[in-house]
C-alpha cells in the first residue's frame, strides 16, 4: 500500500472518531516509516524491511545484476572493497587505478525503492590512501561520504533508505576529490521502482571517464597521473569502462536481431560532459539524467559529469554498432569507443547496404591490438625484432592509414598516392620518410610516374614507437625495399623543427 494511502486512511479514522465523540483506538497501528520529505518519493514502499537480509549481487562491468523481481522492501547488505591496482589503460600502457571492487567503473549496485541498505565499505590493507563513497542515490550528508571515510585496512558501515527510484552515480569524495575520481573511483547504483523495469533481452553497464597521464596518448610504459592536465581539463584519454578497448573486439557487447537492449550509461568525469551516441541506432527511449521521464527517438544524449542515463532500443539488422562520445575526436583520438556486435538475418527492406565499414572503427576494427602490446614488451626487454614491428605496424596501419592508402597499399587513383611498389619510398632518405607521418606532406609529388597533389595531415597523435612500427610495416610490404625504423630514430626527427612545406617532383 502506498504511503500516501496509509496516511489518508489513518486521517479518515481519526476524523470518524472525532465525529462519533469517541477517542481514536490507540491499538490501530500506522506505517512506522517516516514520511519522506520529497513528494517525488511517495510512490515507494517505505514500510520496514521484510524477510531475511539480502546480500546484494554486484555487477562487474559491462554486466548488470539480474532484475530483483521482488514486491516488498528488504534489508540489503552491500559489501564493496576499495582496491588500488596497476592495470592496462591501453596496449602497452599501464596506470595505477583506484577502484571500487577492482574494476573501473566500480561494481554495479542494484536495489529496490524502499529498501534499507546497509553499506559496508572496506579499504584494502595495501592501499596507500584513505577513501570514502558518495552515492548520489542517498539522502544524507555527503551521500554517505561523511559516514564512510575509511583508512587502509579498515571498514566503515552506514545505513540509508533508498527513497528515490533512478540510476545514480557514486564516487569517492576524499580530498583531493578530483584526483580520486580521475583515478577511476566511480560507478552506478540503480534504485528500481517498486514495479521493476520493463523486461528486455540484454542489460549492459557502460561508464565514461576522462584520464590524465604525464605521457601522451598511447605512450608506452607506466604512466603516472598528471594533476596539471586534470586542472586544465586536458585529458590524455577519454574511455568507456576504464581502459581502451574495454568493450571492443573480443570484449564487445553482443545481441541478436529482434532483441531489445537497455544501456545504463554513466559519466564519472571528473571534468567532461559526454555526448553519448550509438552509430547506426536510434534510442527508442532515453531516461535522461537518470530519472523517470523518457524522451523518445533520440540520436545523441548528453550525460553530465556525475550523471547517468538509461537508454532502450531494439535491433532490426545485424552489424557492428559503435558506441562513441560524439565529441568525435575523443572517440578516434582518445579512446572513447565501444562496439555492440549484433548477429542475425539481414533485412534488406530496412537496410540494403553492407555492415559498418571496418575502417570507420579505426584501429579498434581489429579484434584486439595484441601485436602492439607484444612489440611494446619486446622493446622494453631489448628483444624487439623486425617481425614484431611489422605485426604491430600492420594493426596500427589498419586504423590510421588504410582509409586513404587502402589495405593493399594501392591508394586511390588521382587522389592518394600508392605505398605499394613505391619508387617514392625507395628514393627518399630515412629522415624524410620519418618526417612525413610526423609533420605531414603538402604539395605535388610524383609516385610511380604519376602526379598527386593532396594533403597528408601530420599524425602527431602517434607515439614514436607507433610511427616506427607503421613505417617498418610499410617498408616490408607490397614489394617495397625493406628496412627497419627504430623508436629512437623517430624521436630524433620529432625533436627537429618541421621543414617548410615544398612541392616535390
Amino acid at each position: 500500500m502506498e504511503l500516501r494511502s496509509v496516511l489518508f486512511m489513518a486521517g479518515c479514522a481519526l476524523a470518524l472518531a472525532a465525529c462519533s465523540g469517541k477517542p481514536a483506538d490507540s491499538s490501530v497501528k500506522t506505517a512506522a516509516a517516516p514520511a519522506p520529505a520529497s513528494t517525488a518519493a511517495l510512490h515507494g514502499d517505505f514500510g520496514p524491511p521484510q524477510g531475511e537480509p539480502i546480500h546484494a549481487v554486484l555487477g562487474i562491468p559491462p554486466n548488470v545484476p539480474p532484475p530483483l523481481n521482488r514486491n516488498y522492501p528488504a534489508k540489503v547488505i552491500v559489501d564493496l572493497e576499495v582496491i588500488e591496482k596497476d592495470m592496462p589503460i591501453s596496449e602497452g600502457v599501464t596506470y595505477t587505478y583506484w577502484t571500487f571492487g577492482g574494476t573501473v567503473p566500480g561494481s554495479f549496485i542494484r536495489v529496490r525503492q524502499g529498501d534499507t541498505v546497509e553499506f559496508h565499505l572496506k579499504n584494502a590493507p595495501d592501499s596507500k590512501m584513505p577513501h570514502n563513497i558518495d552515492l548520489h542515490g542517498v539522502t544524507g550528508p555527503g551521500g554517505g561520504a561523511a559516514s564512510s571515510f575509511t583508512a587502509p585496512g579498515h571498514e566503515s558501515q552506514f545505513t540509508f533508505k533508498a527513497l528515490n527510484a533512478g540510476v545514480f552515480v557514486y564516487h569517492c569524495a576524499t580530498a583531493p576529490v578530483g584526483m580520486h575520481i580521475a583515478n577511476g573511483m566511480y560507478g552506478l547504483i540503480l534504485v528500481e521502482p517498486p514495479e521493476g523495469l520493463p523486461k528486455v533481452d540484454h542489460e549492459y553497464y557502460v561508464m565514461q571517464g576522462d584520464f590524465y597521464t604525464t605521457g601522451k596518448y598511447r605512450e608506452k610504459g607506466h604512466q603516472p597521473f598528471d594533476m596539471d592536465k586534470a586542472i586544465d581539463e586536458r585529458p590524455t584519454y577519454v574511455l568507456f569502462n576504464g581502459h581502451e578497448g574495454s568493450i571492443t573486439g573480443d570484449h564487445a557487447l553482443t545481441a541478436k536481431v529482434g532483441e531489445t537492449v537497455r544501456l545504463f550509461v554513466g559519466n564519472g568525469g571528473p571534468n567532461l560532459v559526454s555526448s553519448f551516441h550509438v552509430i547506426g541506432e536510434i534510442f527508442d527511449k532515453v531516461y535522461y539524467e537518470g530519472g523517470k521521464h523518457a524522451q523518445e527517438n533520440v540520436q545523441t544524449t548528453l550525460i553530465p559529469a556525475g550523471g547517468a542515463i538509461m537508454a532502450e532500443f531494439h535491433l532490426d539488422v545485424p552489424g557492428s554498432y559503435v558506441l562513441v562520445d560524439h565529441s568525435i575526436l575523443r572517440a578516434f583520438n582518445k579512446g572513447a569507443m565501444g562496439i555492440l556486435k549484433v548477429d542475425g538475418p539481414e533485412n534488406k527492406a530496412i537496410y540494403s547496404g553492407k555492415e559498418v565499414d571496418s575502417v570507420y572503427l579505426g584501429d579498434r576494427a581489429e579484434p584486439n591490438l595484441k601485436a602492439v602490446a607484444v612489440a611494446a614488451d619486446a622493446h622494453a626487454s631489448g628483444k624487439l625484432s623486425k617481425e614484431d614491428q611489422i605485426a604491430a605496424g600492420k594493426q596500427l596501419f589498419t586504423g590510421t592509414c588504410s582509409v586513404c592508402h587502402q589495405d593493399n597499399g594501392q591508394g586511390l587513383p588521382g587522389v592518394f598516392p600508392p605505398l605499394a611498389k613505391s619508387d617514392y619510398l625507395a628514393k627518399q632518405n630515412r629522415e624524410h620518410l620519418i618526417g612525413i607521418p610526423l609533420h605531414g606532406l603538402t604539395g605535388k609529388i610524383n609516385v610511380n610516374g604519376k602526379d598527386y597533389d593532396s594533403v597528408m595531415p601530420p599524425m602527431m597523435q602517434l607515439t614514436d614507437d607507433e610511427v616506427a612500427n607503421i613505417l617498418t610495416y610499410v617498408l616490408n610490404s607490397w614489394d617495397n625495399p625493406g628496412g627497419q625504423v627504430s623508436k629512437e630514430e623517430v624521436a630524433k626527427v620529432r625533436a627537429q623543427p618541421a621543414a617548410a612545406p615544398t612541392a616535390e617532383h
